[in-house]
Order: C-alpha cells, then sequence, then structure tokens
C-alpha cells in the first residue's frame, strides 16, 4: 500500500491484520472442508524466530489456521488444512529438516476448529518448570501404539498414567489410569514421580492428548531412576484412530479434551463427567459468556439455558448489564485462563436461586 515502509510490508506478510469478528465470518463461510491435524517434534532450532517467520509465510499462502508453538527444543502444533491443500501442507512440512515423515495426528472428527494462524515464539515447547542441566529429551520411554498399550493394560504389572490437566482428565481417560491432580504440567512432573514411588519395577505407561506431554514425562521419569517407562505413540488421538482403523477394543472411556474450538472428541458414547451446575451427566465444556470470567466449566444443556451460558447468578447479572458497563468492571483485571476445579472454592459456579433456576428445591 501506498505509504507503507518496506518493515510495514514484512510484518503485514507475517502477521495477521484482519478482526477475529472478521475471520470467524469468513470461516463459517468457507464452502469447502478442513482437516484438523496436530504434530509436535523434538529436535534443536538455531534460531527460533527466522525458523517461526519461515513457518508462517508458507502456511498462511496454504490457508493454514491453528497454534503452533516453536521454541530451541522444537515445535508444537494443532492446525486445520484446507482438505485440497492437505498434500501440499505435507510436502511443505517433509521438506524441512527434522521434520521429514513426522508423525501428523489427524483429528477424529473434522470440523471449523480455528479461524486464524498464529506463530509465536516460547522458551519450550510445553512449559515444564525443569532446571536440572543434567535432564535431556535424548533418552526417552519407549513408544506404544494402540495395540500394545492394550496389551500392557491387561498386565497387572502395568500402571498408567493421565499426564493431562484435571479438566481433561475429568470428560475421558483410559480404564484405571491414575490422575496427578494438578492444573499445569510444570506441578504434574515431580508430582507424577512421587506417586510412581515404590513401583520401580512396574511397566509404567505415560500417556496425553498428542504425545508432547508424555514423551517428556516418561524423559523425566527415566531421568529420575525409573526402567519400565513407556509412552503412548501420538497420544489419545493416535490411539483413537488406530483403534478404529484396527477394529481394536478401545480402553479409553468418554471423551478426548482438544485446545481448540470443539472443546472435545467423542472417543466413546459413555459420559463419565458431570454438569458443574447440577450434577446432572454431562461432559460438555463451555467458557464462560461473561467475558470478565470466562471460566471453563462443565455445563449441560438445561443449565445453559437458565444462566443464559454463564457460570454463575453473578456473571448473568453481569451479563445483562450494558456493554460499556461490562467494560469498565473488566478494567485493570487481569483476565488468564480460569478453570473450574472442584478443590479451589474460588472457581465454583456459583447455583442460581431454586425460583430461579427452573429446579425444585
Amino acid at each position: 500500500p501506498p505509504g507503507m515502509s518496506k518493515n510495514g510490508i514484512k510484518m503485514a506478510l507475517l502477521h495477521n491484520r484482519v478482526s477475529n469478528e472478521e475471520l470467524k465470518k469468513r470461516l463459517m463461510e468457507e464452502s469447502f472442508p478442513r482437516t484438523t491435524v496436530s504434530f509436535y517434534g523434538y529436535f534443536p532450532v538455531e534460531n527460533p524466530q527466522a525458523f517461526r517467520d519461515f513457518l508462517y509465510k508458507d502456511l498462511n499462502l496454504l490457508s493454514v489456521f491453528g497454534r503452533i508453538y516453536v521454541a530451541k527444543e522444537g515445535i508444537n502444533a494443532q492446525i486445520s488444512v484446507p482438505a485440497e491443500n492437505f498434500e501440499s501442507f505435507r510436502t511443505f512440512l517433509y521438506s524441512i529438516e527434522h521434520l521429514d515423515g513426522l508423525r501428523l495426528n489427524i483429528a477424529v472428527d473434522d470440523g471449523k476448529s480455528f479461524w486464524v494462524l498464529k506463530i509465536k515464539v516460547r522458551d519450550k515447547i510445553v512449559a515444564d518448570g525443569i532446571r536440572d542441566a543434567g535432564f535431556s529429551m535424548e533418552k526417552k520411554g519407549k513408544y506404544v501404539n494402540a495395540a500394545r498399550m492394550n496389551e500392557l493394560l491387561n498386565d497387572a504389572d502395568t500402571v498408567v498414567v493421565d499426564m493431562r490437566n484435571h479438566y481433561e482428565y475429568e470428560v475421558g481417560h483410559f480404564v484405571n489410569a491414575l490422575e496427578v491432580p494438578s492444573d499445569t504440567f510444570r506441578e504434574q512432573l515431580p508430582m507424577a514421580v512421587d506417586m510412581m514411588k515404590g513401583k520401580e519395577d512396574k511397566n509404567i505407561i505415560m500417556y496425553c492428548t498428542g504425545g508432547i506431554r508424555c514423551e517428556k514425562a516418561s524423559a523425566y521419569m527415566l531421568h529420575h531412576g525409573f526402567k519400565n517407562v513407556f509412552h503412548l505413540e501420538g497420544g489419545i488421538i493416535n490411539y483413537a484412530k488406530q483403534v478404529k482403523e484396527a477394529e481394536l477394543e478401545t480402553k479409553f472411556i468418554g471423551k478426548n479434551f482438544v485446545f481448540d474450538d470443539r472443546l472435545g472428541e467423542r472417543i466413546t458414547k459413555d459420559v463419565i463427567a458431570h454438569c458443574h451446575q447440577c450434577g446432572q451427566s454431562c461432559d460438555d465444556h463451555t467458557n464462560c459468556k461473561n467475558n470478565g470470567c470466562h471460566l471453563l466449566f462443565i455445563q449441560c444443556d438445561a443449565c445453559a439455558v437458565a444462566y443464559n451460558g454463564c457460570c454463575s447468578a453473578d456473571c448473568m447479572n453481569t451479563l445483562q448489564m450494558p456493554v460499556e458497563r461490562q467494560k469498565e468492571l473488566r478494567k485493570g483485571t487481569e483476565n488468564g485462563q480460569n478453570i473450574f476445579n472442584k478443590s479451589r472454592v474460588r472457581l465454583r459456579p456459583k447455583p442460581l436461586p431454586a425460583s430461579q433456576s427452573g429446579k425444585r428445591e
């Protein structure tokens, strides 16, 4: 455009400059199918910023949407690709050293999961809190596929550990899987070591959504002296795909939480969670409609109507205020990722009075 500097043109090519509202509108108007894909890889990246810019230019041309993190230790990505561009995307990805032949986790349910491409440089592709200079990802647990996972789960000497957050575990997990009750991966790693003390001779299987956390967790367990450590290759996403293709029995029950607008992929029909407001059987995550709260919690259809999509009577009242008043209330408030946690009273949704909820006293 006239008057734009070379640096301005470069920035425009390397970053999105369209509003979220317009991008969402364009996504909904798309008439072609998209494929949701996740992948990661641990490998040395000398210049993460240059690698980030290189990726953005080519992926943007292929109309790829999604969220990608780049760090000196590798890459972590959750994206959606127009189905007609998928082969071109894979060819581009495999042309990069260290990414050739990388496993791509294709989502069970395709859909409109992302509406913009965001690629960010981070210190690590998954925050782990590890400060031990002697820790290395070069020594990690053995991969297991779906068939081997099922075999080990039938073995009495196997302990399976869920390396996801509590809200992910709540809606779906492997049979007899141990939950490491924490909100963050950095807290879970030392907790998992403590939980496994006395089980050094057991087969220990770590698993997560797509493999990135459990792969690092397996290396951390080996670093702390455990011997028979495994991790599920490609995580739950790849397990579900292999089970379906090979017509295997599934040992995972419920829903697999995913970090995009879908907030979950159904693996089995089992609903093992409950609405956080009324206690009815439900495993549908949502975010509170009050933008000053935006709490992630489980809400059934009846409560969604009763609370107008909010987590509490307070938030519902706030939502009914004029927009300008809502903005005033949000000023100076840091609104990070608030997550419902039954162990934290401050995040517990507050119920409506019986007279407003429509439920019997």
